[in-house]
This record gives C-alpha cells, sequence and structure tokens, in this order.
C-alpha cells in the first residue's frame, strides 16, 4: 500500500466515463516580476529613508527563506515603490510546506471495476510554463507551436493497480516506453478495458512544447506505443481530441498534414474595422473576452482549429474521415455504428465566443460514410441575457444510452427568450438515426419550464427534468419512452433551492456498449425500485443516504447512510454493474469514503446482503502539522431573522484560555435566494475534512489565525423583489452577524479581523470595506470586478441591464463608493486574466480610483496568470503578499489606529464578549450552495 500514500480524496477522481483531460494554465517566454503598484507614503519621501529600505531588501532577499517569520513575512522591510524591484517572494516556511506537498493523483477505474489508473502529477508549474506564447482568438486560448490549449495541466505518469477480491489493491504496474520526461492528456480506457489511450508532448528547445502524439498501452503488459507509424501524424487537441469506437479503433482529429505554415499578419490592413446594425436588431451580450478581432485573427482560428478525422486502428491501419472542418465533438453511437459530428463554420463573430458561432451537426457511419445532416444552425449573437435563455433550433443533440442508435434533441418553442411566455416552452424529440420511410421525429416529451435533461433507463423508464432559474422551480418527469399508451406523470415539483427536500438522484450502471443508464433493482417483488444517492442536508447538516426507492408508489426504504456522529460518508459509484438488467439487492456492492474533521478520506468497499465494509486504501494525513486543527459548523441569525451558518477553524493547540482571541480571516462567496428560509438551510457537513488548496484561507491556521470559511451571505429577492436591489444591506447584516458571533464566543480579537474572497467574493471584499468599516481592519481581493458599469449587460445572476436597473449597477459598484473605504485593500489579479467581465483593467482603474482618495491599497498583477492563479511563482508571491498585509494591518492592528473614527452613523466596534449596535440602511448579497471560490 504504500503506493497509495499520497493520495486524499481531495484530489481523487473516481471516473466511471472518459477521463476529460487537464486544461490549467501554460504560456509566454519571459519571467517578468509582479506588477506592484502602491500610493505614494509620506513617511517614505526622504532618500535617506529609501535608501534605508534598499539595504534591508537586499539584506533579506529577493526570494529566498528565512528562519525568521517576520523576515519571510514581509515585515523585515518596509514596502514602498522601490518594493516592486524585489521580484517574486515567498511566504512563510510553514505555509510553503502545505502548498510544495506532493501533489496527489487522480484515479479512474476500468470499465468493469476490476482496475484503477493512478495518474501521478507533479507539483505546481514554473511560470515558465504559462509564458509561452499563445493565441487568444473566439473565446479560446491556444498554443500554436503544440496545437492544442494553452494553459493545459498533464500527467507525468500512469499506474495500474488490480482490485483485488478481498478489497485490497494490488501492486502497481508502471505504464512504460514513452518518451522519459513526456507530459501525458487525455487518458481514456477502451470499452473492453484492455487498451488505454492518452496524448504524449515533450520538451523542446526555446521552452517550447512538442506537439501532442497518441498514444496505446496494453493493461495487461502495460507497454506503450504510438498509435501512428507516420511520425507527421499530430492530434489536434484545440477542442476534441479522440473517441474508442470500439475496442480497437479510435477516431482521432488530427492536424491536416498538407496545412502548411499560419497566416502572416499583413503589415497593412485591408480596410477598417466595421461593425454594423444599421438593421437595428437587439443584441446584448455579457463582456467575453479573448474575441476574434479581424479577418486575419478569423484565418489563424482556421489555421488552429480546422481538423482532419482519421480512424485508426491497433494494427496500424489509417483511414481519413470527411473533409477538414473546425470539428467541435465526436460522438460515437452506443452499437458503434454511427458517428455524430459538430462543427462550427463562418460567418464568424467579433462580439460572441465561438460557442455562438455556426453550428453544423452531422450523421456519418463508422466507417466514414456520409449519412445525413441533422441541423445547420445559424450564429448566435442575439441570445438573451435573461437566465433561462438558450439558442434556437436543435440543442442538446444526444444518444439515446439504452438504445443502439437512437438520438434525441430539444427545440425550444419561445425562440430562447426566457421572457417569452409561451406553453409548451420546450419539445424533446427522438428519432432512429436513419429513419425509414419518412419516420418523421417523435416527441418525448413537452415542457413548460427550461429543459434540463434526461435519464434514461429502458423502454418503459426514463426521468425528464426541467427548471426555471426565476422561480427556482424544478420538476422530474417520469416518461415511457416507447410505450405511448403511457403517460408522462410529475415525481418530484419542488424548489431547486430548498436543499432538505432533495430526494437525491439516481444511480447509474454501465451497460455491456459501454453507456450508462438509470440502474434498476430487484427485490424480489412485483415493483420496479431505483437507488436514489443524496446528500440528505438537515438542519444539523448533510447526512448522505442511498434509499431503495418504487418508483410507481414513491415509498422509500433507506438502505445506508452516514455516520451523523463523528464522521462524513459518501456513496461514491455502484460497483456491482457488470452485466444488463435489474440488480439483485442481495448482489448490491458500492464504493463509499468516510472522513472527519481530522481524519483524512478513505474508501471502502460495501457488500450486500451483510453491508459488510472493506477498508481499500490508507492514506496518510496530507497535511500533519494542522491534523490537530478545530474545525466547527456555527449557526447564528441575521437581523432580519435569515439563519446564517460557518465554519470556523482554529490553529492546532489553540488554547482560548491562555492565547486569548485571535485574528481572523473571513473568506467568503455571496450567492443569491428566492426565499428566506431556503437561504437560511444548512448546506455541508461539519464532519467533513477540510481540504487546503494552494491559495486556501486555511493557510493561515499555520500563521496562528482564526479562520471564518464561507459565512454564508444569502442575498434574498422573494416573489418579484429583485435581490441586487438590496445588496449592500443584506451583504452588511450577513458580515455583521458572523462578526458579532464570533466575537461573542470570545476566539476571535473585534479590531483584527480581515475580509477577503475570490472573483465575486473580491466584489463582496470591497463593497464590505466600504459600507461596513467598523467590522473589518482590512481587506484581500483577488481578481475581482469592481465597477458594474463596465458590465452593462449583466453580471453574476443579475440580467437587467445598466439602463433597466441604472441605480442598482451603481450601488453595487464600490468603484462608485472609492472614497468611503478607510480600511487598508490589497488587491491582486492576473494580468490575462479571460472571465467575463473580470477584465485586469477592474482592479487596475479600482486601484487609480482608491490611491486618488488617499486609501491605503496595493495593487499586484500577476504575469501571464489568469483568473485563478497556476504557477508556483505567482502562487506564492500571491500568498507572500497575503501574508505581509496580514501581519501589518491585522495583526499589528495597525489600520483601526491609524484610520478615520467611526460617523456617528456607525456601529461601534464590537466587544469580546458581544454585542454590538447593528447598522440601518446597508445592504447584502446572496451566497451559492457550492461556492466558487471558498478554499480558492
Amino acid at each position: 500500500m504504500s503506493s497509495l500514500s499520497f493520495l486524499h480524496r481531495a484530489c481523487l477522481r473516481v471516473a466511471l466515463l472518459p477521463l476529460a483531460p487537464l486544461r490549467a494554465p501554460l504560456r509566454r517566454s519571459h519571467l517578468p516580476r509582479p506588477l506592484l503598484r502602491l500610493p505614494p507614503r509620506s513617511a517614505m519621501s526622504s532618500a535617506a529613508s529609501r535608501m534605508s529600505h534598499i539595504a534591508a531588501a537586499t539584506a533579506s532577499g529577493a526570494a529566498g527563506e528565512s528562519n525568521d517569520p517576520a523576515a519571510a513575512s514581509g515585515l523585515a522591510q518596509e514596502d514602498d515603490d522601490l518594493s516592486a524591484a524585489l521580484g517574486y517572494r515567498l511566504p512563510p516556511k510553514e505555509i510553503q510546506d502545505i502548498v510544495d506537498a506532493p501533489p496527489l493523483p487522480v484515479l479512474s477505474f476500468s470499465p468493469s471495476k476490476d482496475k484503477i489508473l493512478f495518474l501521478k502529477r507533479r507539483a505546481l508549474p514554473p511560470l515558465s510554463d504559462l509564458a509561452k506564447p499563445e493565441d487568444k482568438l473566439a473565446g479560446v486560448r491556444i498554443d500554436g507551436h503544440s496545437n492544442t490549449r494553452s494553459r493545459m495541466s498533464s500527467y507525468t505518469g500512469i499506474g495500474i493497480h488490480k482490485l483485488m477480491d478481498d478489497g485490497t489493491l494490488g501492486p502497481e504496474k508502471v505504464v512504460y516506453g514513452y518518451p522519459e520526461g513526456a507530459k501525458i492528456n487525455f487518458v481514456t480506457w477502451s470499452h473492453d478495458g484492455r487498451t488505454l489511450s492518452f496524448s504524449v508532448r515533450v520538451e523542446e528547445e526555446d521552452n517550447k512544447i512538442s506537439k501532442l502524439r497518441v498514444w496505446v498501452a496494453d493493461v495487461e503488459s502495460g507497454e506503450a506505443k504510438p498509435l501512428f507509424k507516420s511520425p507527421d501524424i499530430y492530434l489536434n487537441a484545440i477542442f476534441d481530441s479522440f473517441v474508442w469506437v470500439d475496442n480497437s479503433t479510435l477516431l482521432v482529429c488530427t492536424i491536416p498534414v498538407s496545412r502548411g505554415a499560419p497566416p502572416k499578419k499583413p503589415l497593412v490592413p485591408a480596410g477598417p474595422k466595421i461593425q454594423s446594425n444599421e438593421t437595428k436588431t437587439v443584441v446584448q451580450v455579457r463582456t467575453f473576452q479573448d474575441l476574434l478581432k479581424d479577418a486575419y485573427d478569423a484565418d489563424l482560428f482556421d489555421y488552429y482549429a480546422t481538423s482532419q478525422l482519421m480512424l485508426a486502428s491497433l494494427d496500424g491501419t489509417v483511414k481519413p474521415m470527411g473533409p477538414p472542418a473546425v470539428y467541435t465533438s465526436i460522438d460515437p453511437s452506443p452499437d458503434d455504428k454511427y458517428l455524430m459530428l459538430s462543427s462550427i463554420h463562418r460567418p464568424y463573430s467579433y462580439i460572441v465566443p465561438c460557442g455562438r458561432f455556426p453550428k453544423k451537426v452531422e450523421l456519418w457511419t463508422a466507417d466514414g460514410k456520409f449519412i445525413r445532416e441533422l441541423c445547420d444552425l445559424p450564429l448566435a449573437e442575439d441570445i438573451p441575457i435573461a437566465t433561462s435563455s438558450v439558442r434556437k433550433g436543435k440543442r442538446s443533440i444526444y444518444w439515446r444510452p439504452d438504445k443502439p442508435s437512437t438520438l434525441y434533441w430539444v427545440e425550444t418553442q419561445d425562440g430562447g427568450d426566457a421572457k417569452v411566455e409561451v406553453s409548451p416552452r420546450d419539445i424533446v424529440y427522438m428519432e432512429n438515426a436513419e429513419p425509414v420511410n419518412g419516420e418523421q421525429p417523435e416527441i418525448l416529451h413537452k415542457l413548460d419550464l427550461r429543459y434540463g435533461g434526461t435519464s434514461w433507463c429502458d423502454e418503459s423508464l426514463a426521468l425528464v427534468y426541467e427548471s426555471w432559474y426565476k422561480t427556482r422551480k424544478t420538476r422530474t418527469w417520469v416518461v415511457a419512452p416507447d410505450k405511448k399508451d403511457v403517460s408522462p406523470r410529475i415525481l418530484f415539483d419542488r424548489s431547486s433551492e430548498d436543499v432538505y427536500s432533495d430526494p437525491g438522484s439516481p444511480m447509474l450502471r454501465r451497460t455491456t456498449m459501454g453507456t450508462y443508464v438509470i440502474a434498476k433493482v430487484n427485490k424480489q417483488d412485483e415493483s420496479t425500485y431505483l437507488l436514489l444517492n443524496g446528500m440528505g442536508a438537515t438542519p444539523e447538516g448533510n447526512v448522505p443516504f442511498l434509499d431503495l426507492f418504487d418508483i410507481n408508489t414513491g415509498s422509500k426504504e433507506r438502505i445506508w447512510e452516514s455516520d451523523k456522529e463523528k464522521y462524513f460518508e459518501t456513496v461514491v459509484a455502484l460497483m456491482s454493474d457488470k452485466t444488463d438488467g435489474d440488480l439483485p439487492l442481495d448482489q448490491l456492492k458500492i464504493l463509499t469514503s468516510k472522513e472527519s474533521k481530522t481524519e483524512n478520506t478513505q474508501y471502502y468497499l460495501q457488500i450486500w446482503p451483510e453491508k459488510k465494509k472493506v477498508q481499500i486504501t490508507n492514506f496518510p494525513h496530507p497535511y500533519p502539522q494542522l491534523a490537530s486543527l478545530y474545525k466547527e459548523m456555527i449557526r447564528y441569525q441575521r437581523k432580519d431573522g435569515v439563519q446564517l451558518t460557518a465554519n470556523l477553524y482554529l490553529p492546532p493547540g489553540y488554547d482560548q484560555s491562555k492565547d486569548g482571541p485571535l485574528p481572523c480571516l473571513v473568506w467568503s462567496y455571496p450567492g443569491e435566494f428566492k426565499s428566506k428560509d431556503a437561504a437560511g438551510q444548512v448546506r455541508g457537513s461539519p464532519n467533513e475534512f477540510s481540504g487546503i488548496g494552494a491559495t486556501s484561507p486555511l493557510l493561515w491556521l499555520a500563521r496562528g489565525f482564526a479562520i471564518l470559511s464561507g459565512p454564508t451571505i444569502p442575498i434574498v429577492g422573494e416573489g418579484d423583489v429583485e435581490a441586487n436591489d438590496s445588496y449592500v444591506e443584506q451583504l452588511v447584516t450577513s458580515a455583521e452577524a458572523a462578526v458579532e458571533e464570533v466575537v461573542r464566543r470570545g476566539v476571535v480579537h473585534p479590531d483584527k479581523i480581515a475580509v477577503g474572497g475570490h472573483s465575486y467574493g473580491a466584489f463582496m471584499t470591497a463593497n464590505l470595506l466600504a459600507h461596513a468599516p467598523h467590522l473589518f481592519c482590512c481587506g484581500i481581493a483577488r481578481s475581482g470586478a469592481y465597477n458594474r458599469t463596465l458590465t452593462p449587460f449583466g453580471f453574476q445572476n443579475e440580467d437587467r441591464t445598466l439602463w433597466e436597473a441604472t441605480s442598482t449597477y451603481v450601488e453595487m459598484s464600490p468603484f462608485m463608493s472609492a472614497n468611503k473605504i478607510k480600511r487598508p485593500i490589497l488587491l491582486i489579479h492576473g494580468e490575462q486574466d479571460n472571465n467575463s467581465g473580470t477584465l485586469t483593467m477592474q482592479s487596475d482603474r479600482f486601484f487609480n480610483a482608491l490611491k486618488g482618495h488617499g486609501v491605503q491599497s496595493r495593487l499586484v498583477i500577476l504575469p501571464f496568470e489568469s483568473h485563478g492563479y497556476s504557477a508556483r511563482e505567482s502562487i506564492m508571491h500571491c500568498l507572500w503578499e497575503s501574508d505581509r498585509w496580514l501581519q501589518k494591518y491585522c495583526v499589528s492592528g495597525t489600520s483601526k489606529a491609524d484610520s478615520e473614527p467611526a460617523s456617528d452613523g456607525e456601529s461601534k466596534t464590537l466587544s469580546a464578549s458581544g454585542g454590538g449596535a447593528a447598522v440601518e440602511g446597508l445592504t447584502s448579497d446572496g451566497f451559492s450552495s457550492t461556492p466558487r471560490s471558498l478554499l480558492w
């Protein structure tokens, strides 16, 4: 079991379907220092003062380690404008050690569940990976030299373990034969589990990576070899990569052999850039980035994205299929007789990304013969910005997984516009791959809400989902796909926000065709049973369950439930699905996980009928230095009665009676709700193990901080009320309730509470510093948007335009309240942020506004980084900046002492014993059930 020592659930992926590629950061060739921008400080005006800090900086080193915590945190010297010359810095060793811990492998089960792949990874990539040249085209970032997506992570090796009958893992068999040091991607099992396919690329000179080649490996021996004998055939992985057509054949997107050199940008343009709307068409789009800019960009996009499909057999046979095109997906039918090919084509757009370009879907035979065109959708620049709006025409075209070659899709009846009232709103259709005798598409179901997907079982059972965001209504329908005499009926009709009523999702089993359908369970009676796997949200936290559900009567029998006293357990996968047909209940086998606040995740097989539990992993703690941390899910109430929760963490060894109140970092991400009751429901479990990411706020437990992670900040708009119209008020009262609770407990110092967040959490942070200066001593805002007039056609879940809700846009924008911010704020942003709305200039302009009002502030621009940060140099420097900010303005407590006293309208500082007046007339924002940046 020693080979399993790096495993942990935070990075474990139990992949029952082919593994999705890792796509994470890569870019240019020089490594500039991070850009630091600070307002001038009067105390630093003398030349002598400046020279003394240069000497201090030289003594401590630009990026070296130090045994002195103060020096390591950046407190060994003051920062002034010359600090930009210091280059990349390292955080204190106690933070470095956690971030630099060896990464854990990704896991993938074989189709028959008898083998597990260990996909090994390297630690954080160097900045040189991100510094490689890239082209930004149609919303896609491309590494032209490799002809793949830029910023793409990779695996470093593949290990294979057998899952023995007793539940233990056999010795590791290492896949070999590919070039040493290769970067591996797109690892996929063949249908029979005997062969692996994957791509390989290697380092070349001048910080370049080679083009990708497709390799295959024999699972039994571990030996790998190139799929193509010709050295001139390369993978084109801009969109899709390759799929198994059968157990011995792959369909591969390749770079056309005759492609030639990339187009050259003309020195003199052929004419001006012109966009016209003389037809008075209403086109409203979000703030997309990396769009095409001119005809040259369009030509370059075609050059890199165009693929030639190749059918390649394991015996070396190669056959081109179809014409070169910009193929975006390739999807074999369950019986492997047909291929559904999706592609995009001109005319392109300069205002929307490639996902809205004209789209063609065609049907071909598996041996390369064209059958028919399923649809050719026009350019979709005019999809309304209202949530639940969609593209016109056929969408969500897939194969029925329970049939050999039957297609299904959905078509909107409201023109794709969520503001149009019509019934039905969506219609789901089915059709054979090759209709005979003029057969027309068959209607599966008509829906009054927006279609949300289908779970298929067999000819007598499928579940169709529909939902509507504005009302949060969600319905599940039971339909009999091939039995016309059976009418559809509603199975569940509930609010998507009401997690307490969530019945769970049906577990899927693998068919002999390699697809996944709803598993039916045989209980030796006449009823039809499904397995519903749910998170089991309760007022005390999540208690996951597995129910035996009678689809006809709605009755349930709970056949498994998580321990609720100490542990948090979940059902991960169904392991007894090796044959078609109903699964006997007494032969049920499932994979479960088990963890606690202090014990990291382990995996078990549970085998019926005795429910015998067999532990199959024994992973060591990933960060033993924090093994004895304290975690508690705390509950408290907002002044309007909304129940709130948060996870309170305290450092290992903390003793309140001896150590007193601690400095605290509050980290959160707001979300929106339509009901106060739903907003107050508990999400998550108090017994979950805490995974710590490379930029997680939990890293500051190692620095002696209390961490309040994910305090719920619900922005509620009941009925026809728009939630954002009272954003600031609800934001402040939520934060105020959280601060009051931790101070009341006596574990947090009321004058040493910092607030931080990423993306929409950064937006939250800036607003709290502007509107609740009595709560926080400083803030850290990463990759945020601060001026909503720069996102005039909606943001987050706001679907009104700036002109429809001008006051809301202005009042929500911390940029407009820069003059109210009195606490120090650290802004960090990736120089190449590609997230919609969070352009890097948002931080640039916000910083200038802050500086213009003399606010203590600092702007750090991380070269080559996108919305999230990837390179080790960037992450370490981000942590150094954050730690320095917290030590200086939170631990030392200088910000409140130096700031102006609170005005008469502000609350007094909360005392350690609790209490404190509430702020009147300020607002708040909603809480997301799965915060994006909680532990970023």
